[in-house]
């Protein structure tokens, strides 16, 4: 599962607009020209186009690439692309899978499936309905699709043939609830069944099921660990590999076990090696069911790994740094494709060999952003010894006898990281004169389990503490005007406000964007996905661990608040609950605190409407301009 997954990239078309709506567009001398971006489109000016997932064919010479181009062509949809870098648009359109044939894909338009052969003509629609689908999976005979949808009142498997010979008809029953769109399934190689997760064993686990696609029949494969991601079928059909925790162990996501099923006797065993799996993407088999690969994530980068299939030592295989957004294995086994950004490149398709050897890079799809600078990783001695990461971007022209306000940034997903991609936020800012301190705090992922861990029972406390303790750090050096601010979305969010609770003093300007401030009140109203993850992180219920939960309140902190706040949230959030919004606003106002207050109507956790980001965003700004540079 994906919690509070809100880091850079995330919220597509809208998140950077404001780079071409602010008011003061910074100064004409910096090495990007803010004003030349205003001439591309909403989606070119949030800087997270280019290539968003990729599929070889089956026999290797090809690649569907999902991308919304910046280089000759404003079309967003898909690209057909040659193993030599030659790219055309395809179709519009996303979620691409290729046919059993090679001649051709399924793909999601307009919440319908269609099909598509490589010459570009053949264009057929499967579904013509108001119903929504996802994630088709051509079967490996070529004769159907299976998809998932919501229009049973759950999140199910339907069944459709590719020749149109007979409408969808439902292969599941009340797998997943409907607005938990978050999991993929998979085909057996000889097309008899479909691997998918259930919770409908037990409200609380996210578990792999079978379902037999002649009888419809269903059976529990895994009961012993919370899967996350897609199955992935071993070549001979006996196994399966896919992501998990063990249920006695906190679920994380972005640092979970490999683990392999037998698919006759449902036994599932945690590969032993010396690191952690993760998301993005499947974990890929050898042709020969040997060995496995997928992606690792270490100290906010993410490279590609591979381990012995019984487990093992596990061994890097790329050296690219920057951030896996997606990739693909090619059936042949020769080569990897990765879609990959950096600090300073946007999200393009690499390519690997497996034999070892260097990165090339295929395409040419993102927006090239002028004199974006790497960020230098560092770390700072927090409040308790620890030593914290972090990622400081210095502005144009920066120098050590200076005098420069900084803002910390504090990333969504409590137990994610902030990634060292492309992060247009932090170099907008810099770009306007700021130092940006972009913290990894405790819990997060890439460091360990043991530094995961730290912050079970304990959160958005020792981790607030950590962002305080970079203020302090902040203000030891030289080039420091004294002021510093803080502001992140999501669990950004949470940590914002936490920090200027819990260390009244330490910053000068906050903008928390949509948090949860009380986590049990929260817990009353959040969906599912939200309760497992307060919950688990809390070792229970409310009423089960209530001082766990005071441990966690900002809500009842806020009376020791010295520090300017704009809070901000979106009205129809049911991740971080809207809620938290209006008791953090009542009690601000009613201790008497410094602040302003906006919220959204209309906007979920991950805003729809891009002009409302670039409102949200150019406040963000204007409020970071009022409290750290008073000149």
């Amino acid at each position: 599962m994906r919690l509070f997954d809100c880091r850079a990239g995330i919220f597509l078309c809208g998140l950077l607009v404001f780079l071409c709506s602010l008011s003061h567009a910074g100064d004409a001398s910096t090495a990007v020209s803010w004003e030349a971006l205003c001439a591309v489109s909403v989606c070119r000016a949030t800087g997270h186009d280019g290539a968003s997932a990729v599929g070889f064919s089956p026999d290797g010479q090809r690649l569907v690439v999902a991308a919304a181009s910046a280089v000759g062509s404003d079309k967003s949809g898909l690209y057909l692309v040659e193993r030599d870098g030659k790219a055309r648009f395809w179709t519009e359109g996303h979620s691409a899978a290729w046919l059993a044939s090679g001649n051709g894909i399924v793909f999601v338009r307009d919440d319908d499936l269609w099909t598509i052969e490589i010459g570009g003509d053949g264009l057929t629609r499967l579904t013509n309905d108001s119903d929504d689908v996802r994630a088709p999976r051509p079967s490996p005979k070529g004769d159907h699709v299976v998809f998932a949808s919501s229009r049973s009142g759950h999140q199910d498997l339907w069944l459709i043939a590719l020749d149109g010979s007979a409408p969808a008809h439902q292969l599941t029953r009340a797998a997943m609830p409907a607005d938990e769109a978050r999991f993929a399934h998979s085909w057996s190689p000889d097309g008899s069944s479909v691997a998918y997760y259930s919770n409908r064993a037990d409200y609380w686990s996210d578990d792999l099921w079978l379902v037999d696609v002649g009888s419809k029949q269903e059976r529990q494969l895994s009961k012993t660990f919370i899967g996350v991601g897609e199955p992935s079928w071993s070549p001979d059909g006996s196994s399966i590999a896919v992501y998990g925790t063990a249920k006695a162990d906190y679920a994380y996501t972005e640092l979970a076990d490999l683990f392999v099923i037998d698919v006759e006797t449902g036994s599932a065993q945690a590969l032993p090696m010396q690191i952690k799996a993760r998301e993005p993407g499947a974990p890929a088999w050898a042709e020969d069911g040997s060995e496995l690969f997928f992606p690792n994530h270490s100290r906010g980068e993410v490279e590609l790994w591979r381990v012995p299939a019984e487990g093992g030592v596990a061994t890097r295989i790329t050296h690219g740094g920057g951030l896996i957004h997606d990739w693909g294995f090619s059936p042949q086994g020769d080569v990897f494709a990765l879609i990959r950004s950096t600090p300073t490149r946007g999200k393009e398709v690499d390519l690997q060999p497996a034999r070892g050897g260097s990165l090339t890079q295929l395409t040419r799809f993102a927006t090239e952003w002028p004199g974006l600078v790497e960020p230098e990783e560092i770390s700072f001695r927090s409040w308790d010894g620890l030593y914290i990461q972090a990622f400081l971007f210095r502005p144009p022209g920066f120098e050590e006898t200076g005098s420069y306000p900084t803002v910390v940034q504090v990333h969504g997903g409590g137990t994610h990281s902030y990634y060292n991609g492309l992060n247009l936020v932090e170099q907008r800012l810099a770009q306007r004169g700021y130092v940006v301190l972009a913290v990894n705090y405790r819990g997060g992922s890439g460091f360990g389990r043991s530094f995961q861990d730290l912050s079970t029972n304990d959160w958005a406390n020792g981790q607030a503490l950590d962002a305080a303790a970079a203020a302090d750090f902040i203000r030891a050096q030289p080039w420091s005007n004294g002021k510093v601010g803080i502001y992140g979305y999501s669990y950004g969010g949470i940590i914002s406000m936490a920090a200027v609770a819990r260390a009244p003093d330490a910053f000068d300007a906050a903008v928390p964007m949509s948090g949860i401030y009380d986590f049990a009140k929260a817990y009353e109203n959040a969906d599912r996905i939200i309760k497992i993850f307060i919950r688990e992180g809390h070792g229970g219920t409310p009423e089960e661990r209530p001082g766990v939960y005071a441990v966690s309140n900002t809500l009842a902190r806020l009376d020791a608040v010295k520090t300017p706040i704009l809070l901000m949230h979106g009205e129809d959030d049911t991740i971080a609950p809207f809620n938290q919004f209006q008791l953090a606003r009542e009690a601000l106002k009613r201790y008497g605190k410094v602040f302003e207050a906006h919220s959204y109507p209309g906007e979920p956790h991950r805003f729809r409407g891009p002009e409302k980001r670039v409102d949200m965003y150019r406040r963000l700004e204007a409020w970071m301009d009022r409290w750290l540079t008073p000149d």
